[in-house]
């Protein structure tokens, strides 16, 4: 049975088991998959589908800050594969489909940057910058430029220059620089690249 994999607020796992049929996500407790905890998400946020023996994703305009399949802004209804990763507000869903799992097309890794090998400099890079996460303190914050020059051995402008290329590696170019660091530290460690 398919299902989505997600985090609720105290970072404990929870799985929400898929049926044939639809599942509402918002933060309206009345929702089929409630995430209260998450300020971002819209009371009706998106739909997983179940259309033609396929689950789907759609939007349909129902959120007031999108929802994301794999970092990409939906746009349109959206198949699911096995391992997208549903982003609404905040908080990332996992879909997962054992049944499918084995029997999955060809990757594009361009689409799925981090299937991408990483040089070891860009594995430096992230660790450092992921750094203060690792205790898994709420509150941490992204290691700054300095920091990150200091345990890598580079200057601050080389560190810049490769954080560029990550954040574009990655489809985070669009966001605020802030959000840029915080998203990407994150992704090092879901990813854990």
């Amino acid at each position: 049975m398919a299902f989505l994999l997600y985090h609720d607020a105290d970072g404990d796992e929870h799985t929400a088991p898929l049926e044939r049929g639809r599942l509402v996500i918002g933060r309206r407790s009345a929702s089929d998959l409630p995430l209260p905890w998450d300020e971002e998400v819209s009371r009706v946020h998106c739909e997983v589908e179940w259309i033609g023996g396929e689950w789907t994703v759609s939007d349909a305009g129902l959120s007031r800050n999108g929802t994301f399949v794999n970092d990409q802004r939906l746009t349109e209804r959206r198949r699911l594969r096995d391992g997208d990763a549903i982003r609404a507000g905040s908080t990332r869903l996992v879909f997962r489909d054992p049944a499918t799992a084995t029997s999955a097309g060809t990757v594009d890794a361009a689409s799925h940057p981090e299937l991408a090998p990483l040089n070891e400099r860009q594995r430096a890079i992230l660790a450092a910058l992921a750094q203060p996460f690792a205790g898994g303190g709420r509150m941490a914050v992204p290691a700054t430029n300095r920091e990150i020059a200091d345990a890598v051995g580079l200057s601050v402008d080389a560190v810049k220059g490769h954080l560029r290329v990550l954040y574009a590696r990655f489809g985070l170019d669009a966001l605020p620089q802030h959000e840029k660091r915080v998203r990407l530290a994150e992704l090092a460690l879901q990813q854990r690249l």
